[in-house]
């Protein structure tokens, strides 16, 4: 059903950049086109040391990743667009109106919260915000 997904955060090098990873893992040998962005990315950036160091203690290598700035192509373009907050999700349709139907949070199935942004705290907010989001990808995974 879905052959691009784009999921979108502020900086693109913490959240938004776990969650494509993390539904790689799911959705890697099904032909979905995964891709990640923010909306004001730290453009060529790396994921921050702490998410590396988590996903790689999944298993997961997200060192090839670089920050991409979100585009109303980008959005059209997608079949399913998730968002970290409600605030990313408006500004999203304010992008590109004409998406508003495939723009949703990560945390749809799980109660509609926001995903906190862990940039420059301690470990414990990374692996609380981590978890949240592999809990958010999970209730996705069966949609794809």
């Amino acid at each position: 059903m879905f052959k691009r997904i784009l999921i979108v955060c502020m900086g693109n090098i913490c959240r938004s950049p776990t969650a494509e990873y993390l539904f790689r893992q799911h959705a890697g040998l099904r032909g979905i086109e995964l891709c990640s962005a923010g909306l004001s990315a730290l453009i060529g950036s790396p994921m921050d040391a702490t998410v590396l160091q988590l996903l790689s203690e999944s298993g997961v290598d997200g060192t090839a990743h670089r920050a991409h700035q979100l585009t109303p192509s980008m959005l059209l373009q997608a079949d399913l667009v998730l968002g970290m907050e409600k605030n990313h999700v408006d500004a999203m349709i304010q992008l590109a109106p004409e998406s508003r139907g495939k723009i949703y949070l990560i945390d749809k199935w799980l109660g509609g919260r926001d995903i906190p942004d862990p940039y420059r705290q301690q470990r414990a907010a990374f692996e609380h915000v981590h978890e949240m989001i592999a809990r958010g990808v999970d209730s996705w995974a069966r949609y794809l």
